[in-house]
């Protein structure tokens, strides 16, 4: 990549009149681009300390006129944290938290890299860096073994977003239980100023268990290999861009997103529900395409993606591999301050639909989850906890009140139909239920599609919640009362049990 400036330049007519792409605009004489152009001599000054940060926050621009060495210090460190609410799996990092560090340097700069691997864990690791001009990208230069340190340098040639990524073997196992990150190296005069800058980076994740089963999951190599992700999350955890940790802006201001994805299989497809991207740098690289919907960013690649924001609410990030986002965990928030724009959109501040059961809080659920595993779960936390998935699994049809639609979604609040059996409850929300019913005397038909996606607990919760709302007054059901259910039920087809 030459010297180029991360700015528009005057659009040039292409047949009948259509604008040129985005380019980079030069700052110097024509080259030839690519590396050659990268190499602006040796450093100078002092070694530098790189500023280096946890997603969703970046660090500050480089503001330099000269190449400087640039040391930058990354430790490995195998722990266990949540994946979803009360799922834990154990994690291999660079530097304590999935993705990685965000690392921001300058081209032409030379890079000392440390790389230690903490004491504590069981593995070796490595790191290559797509950034890197040289064979491995500096794998081979930094295999790391538990309680030692490895050290290389590179001259950072070519400016754009990067990944890094463990590459011992095996590979796909490092890299899927969270080893990568982002390194920016930016163009010599810097990026345009923009208001807000975030980090956010997806990854598929292969757990023994189904998605949201309880306790510590184990990995799962033989769905890796498979390519059947159990999760797909933005910054290692379901919770990780939503609620109190969404990423915020203002109206009025212009919003950068420098997005990842680690992979280590699956192909994402960036969109924000509400937003029109200004700009997008594709695969990270020198043109900007403009006016774009949705990106798609390859496992091992990155893209830069720039918007200006002109009404409030709340935007949510998702893989617009839509299944993905709602029943395996690629969703996020920008949460957006200011002003009504009227004139531009008129309509819901937060669509629960979207939102899915990430509407309300999540903390009932993590409570329920840690309650169970003690053996003191109480009936109040089971209403709390289904209250929360409710919002986002059923009351999209059975709407929030559980009055239903007339006529085609029969009512849950004071259902004698609900009421009368709860086996018979247990079995409709598992399997599926096709046809005519009558509820509280008035005739219903629909289809509701069976919710095999939840977890014993998850139904009991919802259940739970709904038997003792409304004017309902029912027991608790309990995760075992479900699995019963579903050991002797017969699945209909599409319903994975």
């Amino acid at each position: 990549m030459s010297r180029y400036f991360f700015t528009p330049l005057l659009a040039l007519a292409l047949g009948c009149g259509a604008p040129a792409p985005t380019a980079l605009a030069p700052t110097e004489a024509p080259t030839t681009g690519g590396s050659k152009a990268g190499d602006f001599g040796p450093p100078v000054g002092e070694p530098i300390q790189a500023e280096l940060t946890n997603a969703p926050n970046v660090p500050a621009p480089t503001n330099r006129t000269a190449p400087a060495k640039v040391v930058v210090e990354l430790e490995v460190v195998e722990k266990v944290m949540p994946i979803s609410e009360g799922v834990d799996y154990t994690f291999w990092t660079f530097g304590g938290e999935v993705p990685g560090k965000f690392i921001r340097i300058r081209q032409g700069d030379t890079v000392e890299f440390h790389l230690q691997n903490h004491p504590d864990n069981k593995m070796p690791h490595n790191i290559d860096l797509h950034a890197v001009t040289g064979p491995g990208g500096g794998a081979a230069s930094s295999f790391t073994a538990p309680g030692h340190a490895s050290q290389f340098s590179f001259k950072a040639l070519n400016a754009g977003l990067y990944v890094y990524h463990c590459a011992t073997a095996p590979v796909g196992m490092h890299i899927a239980n969270g080893m990568y990150g982002l390194i920016l190296v930016e163009p010599p005069e810097g990026l345009p100023k923009v208001d807000r800058e975030y980090y956010v980076m997806q990854g598929d994740f292969y757990t023994v268990g189904k998605y949201r089963e309880k306790g510590l999951q184990p990995f799962d190599m033989q769905k890796a290999i498979e390519e059947n992700a159990t999760y797909v999350l933005f910054n290692g955890s379901e919770g990780a861009l939503v609620g109190d940790n969404a990423i915020t802006a203002e109206v009025g201001e212009t919003v950068r997103l420098y997005v990842g994805n680690g992979g280590p299989n699956l192909v994402s497809s960036f969109h924000v529900i509400g937003e029109i991207f200004d700009k997008v740098y594709t695969e990270g690289g020198t043109f900007a395409q403009e006016n774009v919907q949705t990106t798609l960013v390859p496992a091992g690649g990155a893209t830069m993606l720039e918007f200006y924001v002109e009404a409030p609410g709340t935007y949510i990030l998702v893989d617009h591999s839509i299944f993905r986002a709602f029943n395996k965990g690629a969703l996020g928030m920008l949460k957006v301050d200011g002003d009504d724009a009227l004139d531009i959109y008129s309509g819901k501040e937060v669509d629960s639909v979207y939102l899915a059961d990430k509407a309300a809080s999540s903390a009932p659920i993590a409570e329920a989850s840690a309650a169970a595993a003690a053996g003191s779960l109480t009936k109040a936390q089971q209403i709390e906890a289904g209250k929360a998935l409710f919002a986002g699994t059923c009351s999209t049809c059975h709407q929030a009140d559980g009055t239903g639609v007339k006529g085609v979604f029969p009512p849950l609040a004071g259902s004698d139909y609900l009421m009368a059996d709860g086996k018979r409850s247990i079995g409709i929300v598992l399997n599926g239920l096709s046809g005519p019913v009558k509820v509280n005397g008035e005739d219903y038909n629909s289809v509701m599609p069976p919710m095999s996606q939840l977890n014993d607990d998850e139904v009991a919760n919802i259940l739970t919640y709904v038997t003792n709302s409304w004017g309902n007054e029912g027991a608790a059901i309990s995760a075992s009362d479900v699995a019963g259910v579903r050991a002797t039920s017969k699945a209909p087809a599409g319903a994975a049990h």
